[in-house]
């Protein structure tokens, strides 16, 4: 087998499944073991065999049998829809001319060849398949793994028909005619490919990052023409990443979204509101262009003015079940000295967390000691896999999908008053299980069970070390302490295509 490199351009018309040349010929592809709703992944065999049949004697040259990946973009022309393609993978099987090839060489009326193939599912994609300009280094990590089947699933997977991303057997046979090559007989077989995807440090969010809302903070109100209540903020830390089952069908693993509430109350006998229900739907975010892709889409502005790319977003939300709530979360009331009195404050709403303000008397000259109420909810993300098809997250060189999970808190001012909701947007990354297996060591016989000095100092150097998390920001070392990794498991990332500028330096970093 071999890679070719990856091509962007003018999509060839591709052949529908099973196409034949000529209407008295035929020509298949027989998987082994294969089933419409297979799924493969990375490692997978692809086996099979080529049967050719014709009902007349045809020359040919060479028969080629082909493992391709590609993507395909879809926009509006002016006179007809314009297509990009991006071959990201080509694997060729070689075919023993001494014993496949008849001779001399002509497809024999009425007799039936049988090629064989065998394929594997490449982990991830060569060095070739992304050599375009980038801005960052990671970009290329994630363009040399594998994107899933975008497209074609049984169940909905939210992607548009702009956007495709499709695995294809072809079999042809081919004729040289002179200085060019004809293509006689030809079919394509499409597969179901779910690339077995690591799970990624949480993602470094700045403001320029408009799909995220990580932090809200509303003012509160016993009508709309009463005085303010109080402000409540709604903080959310990055929930861990949906593991998939290999076929996709199931989550082996249910992230936790876990929300941070601060009541700021303008009078410290206002009691903190009731939390009555949280709402929470996934948004899947698909992205496509004309041309390559320099940047991680999801981070950043996507369409600018300046661009010469056409580029296009497609995004559509399924609803999470609704939480209801046992019983009410216990607030936590902290004592802290009076920083405003709130009557000059403005009354519009913030995306980030207020800061403190200067400390204010009383009008008798003493210090009031208002009160903070803070809580922490805990909100579970059910992915319904029963009803669509969730892809792993992640990026290729012209399309893109990543995932976003609103969190719509609904709380009720104290004592029967209006309602009020705070919505956040977190990143969700969706992954795939890994199939590990355990390596067993077993010492040589004889050599008896205790190591010796030498070897008891090297074991201990290279014994992997827990980074720990610097002190500072309770939120930010609760994050970040979810994802404290072992030297041991940074190399292994960095040589499964990770970021070691995450490992080296304990902190996340834009992914």
């Amino acid at each position: 087998m071999s890679y070719a490199a990856s091509s962007i351009g003018p999509v060839e018309q591709p052949s529908s499944n099973r196409k034949r040349a000529y209407a008295q010929s035929d020509i298949r592809v027989n998987l082994k073991d294969h089933y419409r709703s297979k799924v493969y992944t990375s490692g997978s065999p692809v086996a099979g065999d080529v049967t050719i049949t014709t009902k007349r004697d045809v020359r040919f040259d060479s028969i080629q049998i082909l493992l391709i990946g590609h993507t395909k973009t879809t926009f509006d022309g002016v006179s007809a829809p314009q297509e990009v393609t991006h071959t990201f993978l080509k694997m060729v099987m070689p075919i023993p001319e001494a014993t496949t090839y008849p001779v001399p060489r002509v497809l024999e009326t009425g007799r039936t060849y049988t090629v064989p193939f065998n394929f594997v599912i490449p982990h991830q994609l060569t060095i070739n398949a992304c050599n375009h300009a980038r801005l960052s280094d990671q970009l290329q990590d994630h363009h040399v793994l594998l994107p899933p089947s975008l497209g074609g699933w049984q169940r909905d997977d939210m992607a548009p028909k702009m956007a495709q991303i499709e695995y294809i057997i072809k079999a042809r046979v081919m004729r040289d005619d002179g200085d060019r090559k004809t293509r006689i007989m030809e079919v394509t077989e499409p597969i179901q490919v779910l690339p077995a995807t690591p799970e990624e440090p949480p993602l470094s969010i700045t403001e320029k990052d408009n799909i995220y809302r990580m932090s809200k903070t509303k003012t509160l109100r016993k009508n709309i023409l009463s005085t303010k209540l109080g402000r409540i903020t709604a903080e959310a830390l990055q929930p861990g990443a949906a593991i998939l089952s290999p076929d996709g069908r199931r989550v082996m693993s249910h992230p936790m979204a876990h929300i941070k509430l601060t009541f700021d109350p303008e009078n410290p006998r206002v009691l903190p509101p009731t939390i009555t229900s949280v709402t929470s739907k996934i948004t899947a975010h698909t992205y496509f262009s004309s041309g390559t892709i320099s940047d991680f889409p999801n981070l950043g502005v996507w369409n600018a003015p300046y661009l010469t790319d056409r580029r296009g977003q497609y995004f559509t939300s399924t609803p999470v079940p609704t939480v209801t709530l046992a019983e009410q979360p216990a607030w936590t009331p902290t004592s802290l000295r009076r920083r405003d009195s709130g009557y000059g404050s403005s009354d519009t709403e913030s995306d980030h967390a207020p800061k403190s303000k200067p400390t204010a008397s009383t009008k008798n000259g003493s210090p009031s000691s208002p009160v903070l109420h803070t809580t922490t909810l805990s909100v579970p993300l059910s992915l319904p896999t029963d009803k669509k098809t969730f892809v792993p997250t992640f990026h290729s060189c012209i399309a893109s999908r990543v995932y976003t999970v609103q969190l719509s808190v609904n709380l009720s001012s104290p004592r029967g008053g209006a309602s009020t909701t705070v919505s956040l947007a977190v990143p969700l990354q969706v992954a795939r299980e890994q199939e590990t297996g355990a390596v067993v060591v077993v010492p040589p016989a004889g050599l008896g069970g205790l190591p010796s000095f030498e070897e008891a100092e090297a074991d201990m150097h290279l014994r992997p070390r827990v980074l720990q998390v610097p002190a500072g920001d309770e939120a930010t070392a609760e994050a970040r302490g979810s994802w404290m990794w072992t030297v041991g498991e940074c190399l292994q990332s960095s040589d499964r295509g990770g970021l070691p500028e995450y490992c080296a330096g304990g902190y996340a970093c834009r992914a």
